[in-house]
């Protein structure tokens, strides 16, 4: 196991092989065993370009030669920060196969971030695309690079300027390390609850047996055609199924740019998309925007929808205007994942976020003391399973407080659960903003506003949306002369953190209400903000 990383306690690892749960896969070998089994089938389309499963797995091959010929290794640790390119797909496998580290960032991201993932994890290389939406990723590069020392290398999919173009390292194959099914695969992101996300490490053994499972309940096979229109680094749409999962059944993957109904409406006409997965936002601008286009849309089987609470009236409106099956989801990257099912009543589908996906997840609904709470009552999510981390990566004094001596792990959401087992989220009891889907930690970015010259102290809190469900408010007490909204925001933005953490409102404060500790109550503000919100909508 990765130094720095926690592995499951002998005893439960024993109990999840002897069950069939953990089957001695890799990632790399699931390619290879795709590759041989549907060969000239269709794995990736993208645009115009259609992507075999041979081709795929012989290019990962020639690109895993191409990083070792750099000197990456077994157990380096790689920033990937593409978007959903067909190359995030090669550069994930030919990592898995020689047993480097992805750590998935989002092209969200930006210095802050990326200096920061890089630094903790003492990353040897970073992979970028070279511009996207109008941003320089190689600009970016340029920063990160000066901050991090062990950042021996950047591989640029595009125009490479400075640095390695990505077209240039695929190579002859040659043999690759032997690397086992209970080895650390990659490092994902948390939400982030209190500063900076930690790293999550995800086993080949435990990562596989999730999208496995997710694959069985929502029913994929080689007809499967899933349509990515979230970052597909992201672990929802990578695992639940997601991409990952598709490829397990043997279908096909439709990559979009992003979510907008124009593009994504016509690819799931043109490619007979059978499934995909949104975010509630997202979700709402598509049924608003059905009224308006004559695509074809009927190909679509099941629409996921998760990352936040779906309202229930809205989740009312997806089966009457897609024709399709609504799934929620819930989950998180550090493993339990609930999903609806597909033949669910429709007041379970509308009215929860589902069950756990395995027999094997075990589930604790406690309250402030770690008491379980009675059936149907509200209390905190405690959670264990084959595919639910033990630890977070150099992470031991977060561990302490984040998983119970008995391995559960401390999810921060509050949830109820129902007679048949399902949840309904209630909310979220760690100081995170869940801003449709995006996790912005309060703290992260009340340090990066406590820089600044003209603020003496910051308090961060969601406030309701209809739209996003939460947004971002900041109350600022100012020192002296406050500064300006626009001046705030700038500064932000000079910081390099990414867009959707820039609170989204800011208001000036003289003093916080305080707790009978003396701590400042977010509770407190957060009521204020939503009275003034209200008093607003009301006049």
């Amino acid at each position: 196991m990765l130094t720095g990383c926690c592995e499951w306690p002998k005893e439960f690892a024993e109990r999840y092989r002897e069950k069939g749960c953990w089957r001695g896969e890799t990632f790399g070998e699931m390619l290879r065993e795709r590759a041989e089994k549907h060969g000239d089938r269709i794995a990736l389309t993208s645009g115009d370009t259609y992507v075999s499963y041979a081709v795929l797995d012989n290019k990962v091959d020639r690109l895993a030669a191409g990083l070792r010929s750099l000197g990456i290794k077994q157990e380096d640790r790689v920033v990937l920060q593409l978007p959903n390119v067909v190359e995030f797909f090669e550069v994930c496998f030919a990592l898995f196969r020689i047993g480097a580290l992805p750590v998935f960032a989002l092209p969200s991201h930006r210095s802050s971030e990326i200096s920061y993932f890089c630094e903790f994890a003492e990353a040897t290389a970073y992979i970028i695309s070279d511009k996207q939406l109008g941003f320089d990723y190689r600009k970016l590069a340029r920063k990160v690079k000066e901050k991090v020392p062990t950042l021996q290398h950047v591989i640029v999919v595009g125009e490479e300027e400075e640095f390695i173009g990505i077209h240039d390292l695929y190579m002859n194959p040659v043999n690759q390390p032997q690397i086992q099914s209970n080895d650390v695969a990659f490092l994902q992101l948390s939400g982030g609850t209190t500063g900076l996300s930690k790293l999550i490490p995800r086993t080949h053994d435990d990562y596989i047996y999730s999208l496995r499972t997710s694959a069985e309940i929502c029913k994929l096979d080689k007809d499967s055609v899933y349509l990515a229109v979230l970052p597909v680094a992201h672990n929802y749409p990578l695992s639940s199924p997601g991409v990952l999962g598709t490829l397990y059944a043997g279908g096909r993957i439709v990559l979009a740019s992003g979510g907008s109904p124009d593009e994504a409406f016509s690819l799931i006409e043109k490619e007979r998309v059978t499934i995909t997965a949104l975010v509630p936002p997202l979700a709402m601008v598509w049924l608003d925007a059905v009224a308006s286009r004559n695509n074809d849309l009927s190909s679509l089987q099941v629409l996921q929808v998760g990352g936040a609470k779906f309202s229930a009236e809205v989740a009312k409106r997806i089966r009457p205007t897609f024709n399709c099956t609504l799934q929620q989801v819930f989950g998180m990257a550090e493993g339990l994942v609930n999903y609806t099912r597909l033949d669910d009543s429709e007041e379970i589908i509308i009215h929860t976020q589902g069950r756990p996906m395995s027999e094997f997840d075990e589930i604790r609904v406690v309250d402030e003391k770690d008491h379980d709470v009675g059936p149907g009552q509200v209390g905190g999510l405690l959670t264990r399973g084959p595919y639910t981390i033990r630890g977070y990566y150099k992470a031991e004094e977060h561990n302490a407080k984040s998983f119970t001596s008995d391995g559960f792990y401390r999810t921060g959401d509050l949830v109820k659960v129902n007679e048949q087992g399902y949840l309904i989220v209630e909310g979220r009891d760690k100081d995170q903003i869940n801003r449709g889907g995006e996790k912005v930690a309060a703290e992260e970015v009340e340090n990066h506003l406590l820089a600044h010259s003209a603020v003496h102290d910051v308090a961060i809190v969601s406030m309701p949306d209809d739209y996003l469900g939460e947004r971002t408010c900041a109350f600022v007490i100012a020192r002296g002369q406050a500064p300006t909204v626009s001046d705030l925001k700038r500064f932000l933005r000079n910081r390099g953190i990414a867009a959707y953490k820039i609170p989204d409102r800011i208001e000036f404060i003289k003093s916080f209400p305080q707790t009978g500790v003396g701590k400042v109550s977010k509770k407190e503000l957060r009521k204020v903000i939503a009275e003034k919100l209200n008093s607003t909508v009301q006049s």
